[in-house]
């Protein structure tokens, strides 16, 4: 027992021990007396003055820094204390409740109060010990499991062609048809005449992201696709009002007819930020809708094209090649507002040697965004100018022609959204209108496919969640962009109700009306209707 252990216990001992000897009647008297020798009697009494501080221990130990009146949360030393207190109660106060933590401390004070946490600390680690020592058997069997599991990641790691590459993949199978649609004579080997394409067709079309990332934040990304519509399919066709988003064709026939289905690379391009607010998008295969801050619109049927960009495909032409793009966003706090920009240059044939992706016989596209994105509504304007060879899709007649000669266009565009806070009855409105005006003039030889000037519109509504969570219905009504001699402005609308069956698939059918169609029989109104089942991993 060490000498200040001995001080403390000294008032103590003197008031029980002195006591007792007056009074060799008590026990302690006869205990004492039965001892033979000073050694046996020096024994015993280091063992009263042991057992004194372990009572005085356990009388004056706080379980709760709380319990000493005169200690505030704001006192410098308070974490500390409390750690002592409740992590390894080793800390006494006063008999009055107090730690008095503003009195000076002496060194035996010091050591006693060391010893007693080292006393804790010990008692802790040798606790752990013992459950160490009984689970040796188990902590064995766990570790050989890590062990194993570390070879087999190594092994995956170097077999694999990227540690920073993910897949995302999507498919869609569409059965569906249009009744009374027509398509005229096609160019082929020999020339294919169509005619009526009023049959029901299945077809599919599939599309596999690799998305790779160097630091995290940056973005490579390769797309392959496949699909088996053809150039004829009313759901594929350039001048078809019913054209679908969902609708490729890599069919290596004559026109897109009795050629095999390939797999081919549509996307090609590299994204990075530069600074918090600018993301810089480089490409061989890049679409400019691809390079905004954002589309305003929030009606996501996912069918027809023309409302898949807002009504204004004039703008949103969706032309893909070799370009460069940026976007700004303002920094903000998350889930707030931002104010955005984004400008794009895409040069649909670019890739020709002969015509160059600054050539404007490369059939140049420059297109820029200004807009804002709420929380709940969103509004952009925007703006397209395209060079020779550009064309304006899902168009009506002979304003949907590439443009010949020296003909270039500028196109506009606004167009916004807004979504109610919580889903319910009220739905997300969505508004858009596109001017493209048409300037120059082609040769005489080419005057049939002479591109003219076209405005469009469209209005849609989206239910979200309704009749059950993650299910969706919808309502688009707009007019399709139309020019030339003897065409009138079509009007399409669509019905829709997509059907969530599980987080990755889906099944949404659409039903479709369309008035005034370049592609209809006997001045009859187009309706069609399709159900696509989406997947997605």
């Amino acid at each position: 027992m060490n000498q200040f252990h001995r001080l403390l216990l000294a008032p103590a001992i003197f008031g029980v021990v002195l006591p007792a000897l007056a009074a060799p009647d008590t026990a302690f008297a006869n205990e004492i007396s039965s001892l033979n020798g000073r050694e046996a009697i020096n024994d015993y009494m280091e063992q009263q003055e042991i057992d004194e501080l372990k009572a005085w221990r356990s009388r004056n130990q706080v379980t709760s820094v709380n319990q000493f009146s005169e200690v505030r949360p704001t006192d410098w030393a308070y974490q500390a204390l409390t750690n002592l207190v409740e992590k390894y109660g080793c800390v006494a106060g006063y008999p009055n409740g107090t730690y008095k933590g503003g009195q000076a401390m002496t060194r035996y004070e010091a050591a006693a109060l060391l010893n007693a946490c080292l006393d804790r600390v010990t008692e802790v680690t040798d606790e752990l010990q013992r459950l160490m020592d009984e689970f040796k058997k188990e902590l064995a069997v766990l570790k050989g499991r890590v062990d194993g599991l570390e070879a087999k990641v190594g092994t995956l790691e170097a077999q694999q062609f990227s540690t920073t590459t993910k897949l995302k993949g999507e498919v869609n199978f569409i059965l569906g048809g249009v009744p009374d649609y027509n398509s005229d004579t096609r160019v082929g080997t020999p020339p294919v005449t169509v005619g009526r394409q009023d049959r029901t067709t299945f077809n599919y079309d599939l599309r596999l992201n690799l998305d790779t990332s160097f630091t995290g934040k940056d973005l490579l990304r390769t797309r392959l696709r496949s699909g088996n519509f053809t150039a004829f399919n009313p759901f594929n066709a350039g001048d078809s009002l019913f054209k679908l988003d969902k609708a490729s064709s890599t069919n290596a026939g004559a026109s897109g007819v009795g050629g095999i289905d390939t797999l081919s690379i549509d996307r090609l391009y590299y994204q990075f930020p530069v600074g918090k607010q600018f993301t810089l998008t480089a490409g061989a295969l890049v679409r400019n809708t691809e390079i905004l801050a954002f589309i305003p619109t929030a009606y996501r049927s996912q069918l027809i094209d023309f409302f898949a960009v807002a009504g204004t495909p004039g703008v949103y032409n969706k032309v893909t090649g070799q370009g460069f793009g940026a976007v700004w966003k303002q920094k903000v706090a998350k889930g707030q507002g931002f104010w955005n920009a984004s400008l794009n240059f895409i040069a649909q044939d670019g890739e020709i040697s002969n015509e160059g992706i600054f050539d404007s016989d490369g059939s140049l596209n420059t297109t820029a965004q200004f807009g804002y994105k709420g929380t709940n509504w969103g509004a952009a304007v925007a703006y397209r100018n395209g060079t020779f060879g550009t064309r304006t899709i899902n168009a009506n007649g002979t304003a949907n022609k590439s443009l010949v000669g020296s003909q270039d266009s500028n196109s506009f565009s606004i167009a916004g959204y807004w979504q109610p806070v919580e889903t319910g009855i009220m739905p997300s409105i969505s508004v858009g209108y596109g001017f493209t005006d048409i300037s120059g003039s082609g040769s005489p030889a080419a005057a049939s496919s002479w591109a003219d000037d076209s405005q469009s519109w469209y209005v849609a509504l989206q239910w979200d969640d309704a009749f059950a969570k993650g299910n969706s219905a919808g309502i688009a009504l707009g007019q399709n962009p139309s020019a030339g001699t003897g065409i009138d402005d079509p009007l399409s609308i669509e019905l829709f109700y997509k059907y969530q069956v599980t987080d990755n698939i889906s099944i949404t059918p659409g039903l479709f009306y369309i008035t005034n169609s370049s592609n209809q029989v006997n001045d009859k109104d187009l309706w069609g209707g399709v159900i696509q089942t989406q997947f997605r991993f």
